[in-house]
């Protein structure tokens, strides 16, 4: 990483041009015309102001060539002629290479036997392939996507892989063969339709087998068991056939079976993919993610599928994703439909009746209510903890204005009720446990709770009043303190103070030894959890003594929104242009600003908190009927506001 320049590796990819510190060019990730993707040679990282995407050399390396991490770290040794020492492997694990290395194998076998019967043997033609054609299939989708057919015979292809020198811990592994207590042994797909599942990279991990026989007792597909290379739940059907196409129109279509995903694709809509045989898993919609953040679900018209829909979305939102919704009419899915008006009506339908998802679930939830007030608080309660899901801000309130007009009730309802929500999440995001006996912490309308065994919780009246959450009014100084750690925190502030005998002493402190004592020392704390989470990072060092802080830690986080608003913060989109000197008008920079910066955000954020403790102590008023209590709250609340005019002094502001 010390020998990487970002400017070189990037500059491979895209066409960059130098401004000023930086470079800017045309972002991969999206189509644009206007330049907005700027790389920092001096920060080593990149950050496109258009689309968002930002990380480092390793980081881009992984979007935009799909690489893994130590496949990305590879590509920068050959680069930079960097020989990497690979670790000596101990004899369990290259065993347990080599068993990987022949389970990939004999599933490559298996997929190129079964895809040989499906034209070469008279049954494969005879079932097989006529199934795949009485599906619209045409050969040349059958050839991409690798299909096949397992004869119905109770050990042909066991037989065709022992005599080929595979051993039956191999083909049992894989879950090709079952072998019984007994000796017996046959071929889980015998009798199927074979759907190969590969890996990113082309890899065939496992296999979906459709059962063409009216058995009732026999299940419709059959999956290959997880083994050492494959896990269902970690693998999307189509992406190594879709990925490409997802990541240029940067959109994907999330369909439920493989049938559709190939219907898609012949119909020309190749960016289609399906779980495997499973409940959409975190790890898949992070697979998603690696190549677009737009997503469009599809379903079944009818009440299951729209009930699907609902519970395959809110990982989506957590992660990120924007997610649309396209049901087809009833009997309709999109292989159905695909057959029965053929591709172009499908793209145009799929064009025509896209709706955000957010959207769709209030109209299809409202039209539930009819007049009932009970059934209104359930709707209001489901649509918040989906709104709640979404990260951004600006999304989240054109939500809730939308939302509030399907509704029908007041947008400040809705603010209130989402603001508890996020509230909730924070507070549980910070180690606590919520008090079952405070409505605000809790799900839907605060009149009950539910367990996550689904068992409904009687309500507790809460011990004392409850005051109203708020969203957080402090977000801009927050944002400018963690701005200020991860640009300058290295940099040194000379303090002028006084000494025992009267005279005065210079002492150096870097800004952030400055801004975590200020903070720690006021017992303050951020209410944004990702400022949080910067600000405990940098706490915890200077508590250590380190000196020096290595913002770029923030660009390899685990967590994305943290990596995503380092990022952000450490590049700026502008700079100050020369002609002001040719002007004789004196621009201070960032550097020149630096101490009055942090000495001017330390106190807007005081006052900003001043300004919350006073909002909730006015609040909290009716809710009192004691005089007593009353009284005490005046005299808080005054003590507060004289704090808030030292505060507003050293602004040299004024407050009444």
């Amino acid at each position: 990483m010390d020998a990487t320049r970002i400017e070189e590796v990037i500059g491979e990819f895209v066409s960059l041009k130098k401004r000023g510190a930086n470079h800017i060019g045309c972002c991969p990730f999206h189509n644009e015309k206007t330049p907005s993707f700027n790389v920092s040679p001096s920060k080593g990282i990149y950050k496109c102001f258009g689309c968002g995407e930002s990380g480092n050399a390793v980081g881009f390396l992984m979007k935009h060539e799909h690489y893994t991490y130590p496949e990305a770290l590879r590509w920068l040794a050959k680069k930079y002629n960097i020989e990497v020492e690979e670790e000596q492997l101990s004899e369990e694990q290259i065993e347990r290479n080599n068993e990987r290395d022949a389970l990939f194998h004999v599933s490559e076998f298996a997929q190129k036997y079964f895809a040989s019967l499906l034209f070469d043997n008279e049954m494969g033609v005879a079932i097989g392939l006529s199934y795949f054609h009485g599906r619209g299939l045409t050969d040349k989708v059958i050839k991409d996507f690798g299909l096949g057919y397992c004869l119905d015979e109770w050990e042909n292809f066991t037989r065709h892989a022992r005599a080929n020198g595979y051993s039956d811990n191999v083909l049992q592994k894989t879950g090709l063969s079952i072998f019984k207590d007994d000796g017996k042994v046959y071929d889980r797909f015998r009798g199927r339709v074979m759907f190969p599942i590969y890996s990113v990279s082309g890899r065939v991990l496992g296999f979906s087998g459709r059962i063409l026989s009216k058995e009732k007792q026999a299940a419709k597909y059959v999956n290959s068991p997880d083994s050492e290379i494959y896990n269902k739940s970690h693998i999307l059907y189509g992406l190594f056939q879709a990925k490409n196409a997802i990541s240029r129109l940067d959109k994907c279509y999330l369909v439920e079976g493989n049938v559709d995903v190939i219907s898609m694709y012949q119909s020309g809509v190749e960016n289609t993919v399906a779980s495997c045989g499973t409940s959409l898993t975190i790890e898949q919609v992070r697979l998603m993610r690696r190549y677009t953040k737009n997503v469009t679900v599809l379903y079944d018209g009818d009440s299951a599928g729209i009930k699907a829909a609902f519970r395959a979305v809110n990982m989506l939102f957590e992660e990120g994703m924007h997610v649309r919704v396209v049901l087809f009419p009833d009997g309709h899915d999109p292989d159905s439909y695909a057959q029965t008006y053929g591709s172009t009506k499908l793209q145009e339908y799929l064009r025509d009746n896209e709706t955000n998802f957010i959207i769709f679930k209030t109209k299809i939830l409202a039209a539930e209510i009819k007049g009932d007030p009970i059934r209104k608080a359930e709707v209001l309660g489901d649509i918040v903890r989906t709104i709640a899901l979404v990260p951004d801000l600006m999304e989240r309130t054109e939500y809730v204005t939308q939302c509030a007009s399907l509704l029908r009730i007041p947008e400040e309802t809705l603010q209130n009720e989402l603001a508890k929500t996020l509230n909730r999440k924070l507070y549980e995001s910070l180690n606590h446990k919520p008090d079952e006996g405070d409505k605000d912490l809790r799900d839907g309308t605060g009149q009950q709770g539910q367990q996550d065994d689904g068992q409904q919780t009687e309500a507790t009246p809460p011990s004392k009043p409850v005051v109203p959450f708020t969203l957080n009014p402090a977000q801009s100084q927050e944002n400018k303190i963690i701005s200020l750690l991860l640009n300058f925190g290295n940099e040194t502030i000379d303090l002028e103070s006084t000494n025992e005998a009267g005279e005065t002493v210079v002492e150096h402190y870097t800004v952030a030894q400055v801004i975590v004592g200020d903070l720690l020392g006021d017992q303050l704390t951020f209410e944004d959890p990702v400022c949080q989470t910067v600000f405990n990072v940098y706490a915890e060092r200077v508590n250590r003594g380190e000196t020096v802080i290595d913002p770029q830690i923030f660009v390899t986080w685990d967590d994305e929104r943290v990596r995503d608003t380092a990022v952000a913060m450490m590049m700026t989109d502008y700079q100050v242009s020369d002609k002001w000197k040719e002007k004789h008008i004196y621009v201070p920079t960032k550097q020149e600003r630096m101490r009055s910066d942090v000495e001017e955000s330390l106190l807007t954020l005081k006052l900003k908190k001043l300004d919350v403790k006073i909002d909730d102590i006015d609040r909290q008023f009716a809710y009192l009927s004691d005089d007593e209590e009353k009284l005490m709250l005046v005299s808080q609340k005054m003590q507060l506001i004289k704090i808030r005019q030292q505060l507003g002094a050293a602004l040299n502001r004024v407050f009444s």
